[in-house]
């Protein structure tokens, strides 16, 4: 070992082996049994290990303390060819018979002109989708369709579209997470099959689109040679209008009981007993409306065909458990069981298979009306009749109406564009509660609400104004809440009390509501003594080096029961918020609260330091290493790299508790600051070890990292893995998010939900009193012609609109932001980047910073205008 500058004293321990030969080389100073202190500038000292007595599910691994820069490295890992170089803290580590010096070895390292892969991302152009969805994998989906509040949902695909049904067009009746159940099917889920055209061929001929690429108005184009059929999917009610007035909705708990993964306590389950006769026979069901339009592009008469909906066909009809009346059109299971009604060109279809010949330049028009349970005859009869472009035309007028009412966000990037106001409805669509005031379970894909996933998709409602679906999404928690304050609704997850009390702090931050506040004041004072109580269990003398002071617990899905850091601090960021929640209305409790959060963020920070301190030291592709850390402080460095024999493969990858639970969180929830050298570290080894193009494995938006780059100005690596981030795990057509990679649990808001939060800080973030705009937005933005407009957003200074516009063929850029909140922000910081990244010849209504890009604004007033020329 030999640093680049002396003195340096400390021990030297390994793990695994023995020491049998010490010497200090270079420089004088002492060494005896493992310390030693070596004076002068240049220092270098030797040692030899016996490996003998190791066990053999253990890698050896040297753990040298000093005062300032303590490491670890694997011991089998020191090659003389690439030497252990530690450039951060002016180490290197090579075999005995390496006799260059440090001056050497790094000259000879740095000659080979590397990059380590971030900084490859920095000498690349910045990245887009065009260039991301080349390189990353195509995963399109189902769709689902509904009302927003009501767990009577449809899932709805194509031929092959969401990797699961390749044989037929389908529609799927959902309660929510679960499949509806049929009694005629042996209460086994029922999927209705259809088919247009003549069937599956050696060509992927379908295409859709949500309706303006926003609506939950689902569009599909079936091109079979000369005939297209064009179809159009919607949800809406069976006989009532649909409207705010007529939407009721579902009781969260039994909407919660519907979410995989759900935890209801005896007294929750018999009270949803109760109410599910009431939820699940209802006047009126959800109906999904379908048309297909068939159209002939030859210059002869061509056929279509079309094929009825089915119950649970699979390879060919099943006409077991059903029957289908010529004369009215109607699918059902008996005479008053009616499960689809059924139209061909205007009148009630009379075959379920049938070949219609169409003339050049003709339609053919097929619809069918499903409601989410079979209804009655009398029912059926009525269904039939409503007309299908009137029900389109109120959906569309409803789903619209959520938009108006929401914060409006545009940018120059059509797809990006879309995605964030089809994200805010698919959010809305699996968002369940009675209408209008009740409690509302933000639902995560076909799983309850969670404490940490729901984070997101509440926090990004707030950012779109809709601080009273945020409130009433926030209230499950408190209703689901044990009587000794632990918040716990899924799985076992032991995190959620703390995730829960930050977006509660989150919401006040938007708000400010002190009568909220007081509402629920008792609930989180529960919530932050659970937390004292289970912190004053890992206060002993036993656990000191080994966790003192901090929460153990189940994470996420392993069962990891550990002093983990993402666990602890979502604690602290919970608990510190609570603390600022209370400053106002309480502050004796609130300096008491905050006194805590300290101690237990310095408890974590202990913890995170010496876990580092411990963890082996990896190469990155420049040459250099980097020290690195586990999830939680039980084990020696990332899991993944086996320092004892151990399964971690989990979720379809051996990285995932490395980095979707890993220490990556600390800096995102306060603990480390962003600029922290540890922080550097962090994003250095998640990159190289855990990503592909800087997206982490299996279920990439639990990594942190994206919103890590931003906060240290690092927009390219940002850029990396936001594009590449959603053009491998959305559906390109629809912008419906997976879970991972493998089509598991669709219509996944937890994903989209941190994708638009991502979105929003790259338009607009806040840092004390200063709100930072634009500061993660692509060069391209800003090309001539193009604008930029945020109107009335919310922030934690109140709405604030923006408006850029790109004149460069005149030379300028033009901003203007304007706020009339009574909680202004002190300054603004506005980053304006060139699209050729030219600096401005002159800057009005504000301080340029060149490294930056940004203008500043301080002592903003409520308006102000900037002007950049070039």
């Amino acid at each position: 070992m030999e640093w680049k500058e002396g003195p340096v004293d400390g021990t030297i321990a390994v793990d695994g082996g023995t020491v049998i030969h010490e010497a200090i080389v270079k420089g004088s100073g002492t060494i005896s049994q493992g310390s030693f202190a070596i004076d002068g500038r240049a220092a270098r000292l030797t040692i030899s290990v016996d490996l003998s007595s190791r066990a053999a599910n253990k890698k050896p691994i040297v753990t040298v303390s000093t005062d300032n820069h303590p490491f670890s490295f694997f011991l089998l890992d020191v090659h003389e060819q690439y030497p252990i170089y530690i450039p951060a803290y002016g180490v290197i580590v090579t075999e005995q018979t390496d006799e260059r010096s440090y001056e050497q070895i790094e000259r000879d390292t740095h000659a080979q002109g590397l990059l380590n892969q971030l900084q490859k991302i920095e000498a690349e152009p910045e990245e887009n989708f065009e260039n991301a969805a080349a390189c990353t994998r195509d995963l399109p989906a189902q769709t689902w369709l509904g009302l927003s509040r009501d767990i009577r949902i449809f899932g709805i695909g194509f031929r092959g579209v969401g990797g699961e049904e390749l044989l037929w067009d389908w529609v799927q009746p959902r309660f929510h997470g679960f499949e509806t159940a049929l009694p005629e099917l042996d209460d086994h889920a029922v999927r209705y099959r259809f088919m247009l055209g003549r069937g599956i061929g050696c060509v992927e001929n379908i295409s859709r689109r949500l309706e303006e690429g926003v609506l939950p108005i689902l569009h599909s184009t079936i091109v079979d040679d000369d005939i297209t059929y064009r179809t159009v999917s919607f949800a809406s009610y069976e006989s009532n209008p649909l409207n705010e007035q007529t939407l009721r909705g579902s009781h969260y708990l039994v909407a919660d009981g519907y979410g995989f993964g759900h935890m209801l306590n005896e007294e929750q389950t018999a009270k949803r007993e109760q109410l599910l006769p009431n939820e699940l026979n209802p006047d009126e069901e959800t109906v999904l409306y379908f048309r297909a339009t068939a159209t002939n592009t030859a210059r002869v008469p061509r056929y279509a065909w079309f094929k009825n909906p089915v119950p649970n066909a699979i390879m060919m009809n099943n006409d077991k458990h059903y029957t289908f009346d010529n004369l009215s059109g109607f699918v059902q299971y008996s005479s008053d069981r009616v499960c689809c009604v059924s139209k061909l060109n205007g009148e009630p279809l009379t075959e379920e298979e049938t070949a219609i010949l169409i003339l050049p330049g003709e339609t053919a028009v097929f619809e069918f009306f499903l409601p989410h349970r079979p209804i009655s005859h009398l029912r059926a009869e009525r269904l039939i009749k409503q007309s299908f472009s009137s029900r389109l035309e109120e959906c569309r007028s409803f789903w619209k109406g959520k938009l108006d009412r929401a914060a409006r966000i545009r940018v120059p990037e059509q797809r990006l564009d879309e995605m964030i106001r089809a994200g805010l409805l698919h959010l809305d669509l699996v968002s369940y509660g009675i209408e209008p005031e009740g409690t509302i379970v933000p639902t995560i894909g076909v799983y309850t609400a969670i404490g940490s996933e729901s984070a997101p998709i509440i926090q990004f409602m707030e950012s779109m104004g809709g601080h009273d679906v945020a409130a009433r999404s926030l209230q499950f928690f408190l209703d689901k809440q044990h009587e000794d304050g632990f918040i716990q609704n899924f799985g076992g997850y032991m995190l959620e009390t703390g995730a829960a009390l930050w977006s509660f702090g989150e919401h006040y931050r938007y708000t400010r509501d002190e009568v909220w506040l007081a509402q629920i004041k008792e609930n989180l004072l529960k919530a932050y003594d659970f937390i004292v109580a289970w912190r004053e269990r890992n206060r002993t003398e036993q656990l000191r080096g080994k966790g003192y002071g901090m929460l153990e617990g189940k994470t996420a899905d392993p069962e990891d029961p550990f002093h983990s850091f993402m666990l602890n601090g979502y604690a602290y960021i919970g608990v510190s918020r609570l603390a600022e929640m209370l400053a106002a209305s309480d502050p004796v409790k609130a300096a008491q609260i905050g006194e805590f959060a300290k101690e237990l963020k310095t408890n974590i920070r202990e913890g995170f330091h010496q876990a580092m301190a411990l963890s082996p030291v990896v190469p990155l592709a420049d040459g250099t290493w980097v020290p690195t850390a586990p999830p939680w402080v039980e084990h020696r460095g990332p899991l993944s790299l086996y320092a004892e024999s151990a399964k971690w493969l989990t979720h379809g990858s051996v990285v995932a508790r490395d980095s979707l639970l890993g220490p990556l969180y600390l800096v995102f929830q306060e603990v480390l600051q962003a600029d922290e050298q540890s922080a550097q570290f962090l994003l250095q080894f998640h990159n190289e070890l855990m990503c592909m193009r800087n997206v982490a494995l299996s279920q990439p938006y639990y990594s942190i990292h994206p919103f890590v780059h931003l906060l240290r100005g690092e927009v390219k690596p940002f850029l990396k893995a936001f594009y590449n981030g959603f053009a491998g795990l959305a559906d390109r057509e629809t912008y419906t998010f997976w879970e991972h990679y493998w089509h598991a649990s669709p219509h996944k808001t937890h994903e989209e939900g941190w994708f638009l939060l991502q979105t929003r800080w790259m338009l607009y973030m806040e840092s004390g009193r200063t709100l930072n705009l634009l500061p993660g937005i692509p060069r391209a933005w800003l090309e001539h012609g193009k604008s930029i407009e945020l109107n009335e957003v919310a922030t934690y200074f109140g709405p604030i609109s923006l408006h850029v516009e790109s004149q460069l063929e005149k030379g300028v850029i033009i901003a203007r932001i304007s706020s009339s909140s009574d909680r202004k922000p002190d300054s603004l910081c506005l980053r304006i980047p060139h699209p050729e990244g030219r600096k401005p010849s002159g800057v009005t209504g504000g301080t340029y910073v060149a490294g930056r890009e940004t203008v500043t604004v301080e002592r903003f007033t409520g308006s102000a205008e900037i002007t950049l020329h070039f």
